[in-house]
């Protein structure tokens, strides 16, 4: 009874390990190298690669953009306001993707007041190229802006007061004080929300629809794959995999060299 009390916690550790990874090894050994090199001619292959890279990349970049002043305020902000703003702003984790692409619908849509006045001037968003990068970018912006204001967060003020001392100008001290010494949560946080990007599928079939070309992510061209060629689908879903195997791995390499010069950093 000892022993089996003792082993239980690691066979129940290593029976959820096992849940976990053995899809991912399911992929790869029913694969073929013939069927993988037919699918990669596939004429649905690249489209989908490019609008994947294409949108996810820009989504990057306005996440990047505007999540780093918002982390910073979130890591200094005082009261109770900057935890209810950083619980609202996870909601996309928690919730479904069918409702947030339901939610960006209703209020990007044609019908709406916001996507009514944009359609005015000539813009529609819903099922564009355009709609994905929202999509995507309203998934991923948890993952930066937290990891960012975590890494913010480990900031000395007395770092900040000796800068300030020394005259340093706010927008230079920001500049090469601040995001130097948060680079790594920075570089982490960037790397897992670029990985969400590129996996995003509910909102985006549901804003953006699945169009070869324009909207037709490598999630959407799985989907739409798996009525038809298989093959196909298996071939995307591992490149697909590649490239959120990679970025997790980047993320997990800067914060390890973090950690090795800068113990404090690399602990965000």
């Amino acid at each position: 009874m000892t022993a089996l009390v003792r082993w239980a916690p690691r066979l129940l550790g290593a029976s959820l390990l096992v849940v976990v990874v053995l899809p991912l090894f399911a992929l790869l050994l029913t694969s073929s190298p013939e069927e993988l090199t037919k699918a990669f001619r596939s004429p649905a292959f690249a489209p989908a690669v490019l609008v994947s890279l294409k949108t996810s990349v820009v989504s990057l970049l306005l996440v990047v953009t505007a999540g780093i002043p918002l982390a910073w305020w979130l890591s200094r902000a005082q009261g109770r306001g900057p935890a209810w703003v950083l619980a609202i702003l996870k909601l996309p984790i928690i919730l479904p993707p069918a409702v947030i692409g339901l939610s960006l619908l209703l209020a990007f849509g044609v019908q709406s007041a916001v996507g009514g006045a944009l359609a005015r001037i000539g813009v529609v968003l819903p099922f564009s190229m355009a709609a994905v990068v929202i999509a995507q970018s309203v998934v991923a912006a948890p993952f930066f802006v937290s990891a960012a204001a975590l890494g913010f967060s480990q900031i000395d003020n007395d770092t900040l007061l000796m800068a300030r001392t020394l005259g340093s100008r706010p927008a230079h001290t920001f500049r090469h004080v601040i995001l130097p010494l948060s680079l790594p949560a920075l570089v982490s946080g960037a790397a897992l929300a670029w990985a969400r990007a590129l996996g995003e599928f509910g909102a985006t079939l549901l804003f953006a629809g699945n169009f070869e070309g324009t909207t037709q992510t490598m999630p959407l061209a799985i989907y739409a794959a798996l009525e038809s060629d298989v093959g196909l689908a298996r071939a995307l879903a591992l490149t697909l995999a590649t490239f959120a195997l990679a970025l997790l791995a980047l993320a997990r390499l800067v914060l390890y060299r973090s950690s090795q010069q800068f113990p404090i950093a690399g602990g965000t």
